[in-house]
């Protein structure tokens, strides 16, 4: 009977000494952080105290010149704090890692140098597939803020960002409804002898939540309304209060709608947000009633919303007023700055810690998580199926 053949060399099969992994020694960083160029983003990575807290332990941050001045953070704020003041805009994007708020331009991506480390937002809805084909020309590896996960399987830019978005929502439409240009005169909140305010919010997740904990600081009525009834259930123990809770049915939500003075859009999808406000029930609602809609960055939830900006941030249809600026948070662009900045330090501090990026990236699961080039490889299956691209498992290239 004939021996099948072993797979394996005879020195194969021998006992093999135990390799231990050596740790990399801490590396410094060199962090280029540019200016801003779209015109609705006013925001910053780092604070001046955390290009503090990253030069103290080593690390260089080259600074544009005004790169923080919208969020009122001036150069000389960073020159104390360590950072390097630079007016060439080639110089910022030549460092190994670039830390920016919004997706690179390819005017931009054309001064990165190969190989180099890009840290941003991915904005995946916006993006085109030539955006990635750039990057891969690049050779860049580039990582995606929002889609980090934190210990607990959180994504911490998202929650941090829904926060803001949830309480501005309110202070935007406390804004326009007293407005003298497009508002009816009504004062957010209560006061004895005048009903209170109306608010229907739509969506129980964080930007639903820290609207009606807004809401319900200024003493106006909520009312929320979402699909899950364990969503509703925690927006309640969140909130340590029982608050009008609903699922989305139709009739329940045209009853409200009618009624409502302002209603906060703050539905998710996994492609697009669902349409939960249609037209039909738009043209019911109170003359002078404004709609914010968070969730226009995914479409919008409210069939008559379309993308406006800060510049230009109102359209009104039907006699309602709607507010529909994708980037929110922008609009209170020293509040977002810290918050980010908040979420990036103890990131970089750690990358430097262990070695650089691509170390960390073996040990750190909820940072690979938000990696979607390595080294001009593709490695995020979410951005191969939206624009039909290869992909690479990130697991297999990095280990």
């Amino acid at each position: 009977m004939e021996q099948s053949q072993s797979p394996f060399s005879k020195q194969e099969l021998l006992p093999q000494e135990e390799m231990l992994e050596v740790v990399k020694s801490k590396s410094a960083l060199i962090i280029g952080m540019p200016r801003e160029t779209s015109d609705d983003e006013k925001r910053i990575c780092l604070t001046p105290d955390s290009v503090n807290a990253l030069t103290a332990n080593g690390h260089e941050v080259y600074v544009e010149t005004k790169a923080g001045i919208h969020a009122g953070f001036d150069d000389r704020d960073y020159s104390e704090a360590g950072g390097i003041i630079v007016s060439d805009r080639e110089k910022i994007f030549a460092c190994p890692t670039v830390l920016k708020v919004s997706p690179p331009s390819f005017k931009e991506i054309e001064m990165l140098n190969a190989h180099s480390v890009l840290i941003s937002a991915l904005q995946l809805k916006m993006r085109k597939k030539e955006f990635f084909q750039k990057l891969a020309e690049k050779r860049i590896t580039a990582v995606a803020f929002e889609f980090i996960k934190d210990e607990h399987g959180g994504m911490p830019a998202v929650r941090a960002l829904s926060e803001i978005a949830g309480t501005s929502s309110i202070l935007i439409a406390s804004e326009i409804l007293s407005s003298s240009k497009y508002g009816n005169g009504l004062m957010f909140g209560n006061t004895s002898g005048v009903p209170p305010t109306e608010v229907v919010i739509l969506g129980a997740g964080t930007v639903g939540e820290f609207a009606a904990r807004a809401t319900l600081g200024l003493g106006a009525n909520v009312k929320v309304f979402d699909s899950s009834l364990t969503k509703l259930r925690q927006i309640q123990i969140n909130l340590n209060q029982q608050i009008s809770t609903s699922s989305l049915q139709p009739k329940n939500l045209i009853k409200a709608l009618r009624r409502a003075d302002v209603v906060i859009g703050a539905v998710r999808g996994l492609n697009r947000a669902p349409v939960i406000v249609t037209e039909h029930m738009v043209k019911q609602m109170k003359k002078g009633a404004v709609i914010i809609d968070v969730s226009i960055d995914m479409g919008g939830c409210v069939e008559t919303s379309e993308i406006t900006s800060h510049e230009d941030p109102i359209v009104i249809k039907h006699d309602v007023i709607h507010y529909c600026v994708p980037n929110i948070p922008s609009r209170y662009a020293r509040t977002s700055s810290v918050s980010i900045s908040n979420m990036f330090t103890p990131y970089l501090l750690d990358i430097g810690d262990r070695g650089g990026l691509e170390n960390i990236l073996r040990f750190d699961v909820g940072l690979r998580n938000g990696l979607y080039l390595y080294h001009g490889v593709l490695t995020s299956k979410s951005v191969a199926d939206w624009f039909d691209l290869p992909f690479r498992d990130p697991n297999l290239l990095i280990f």
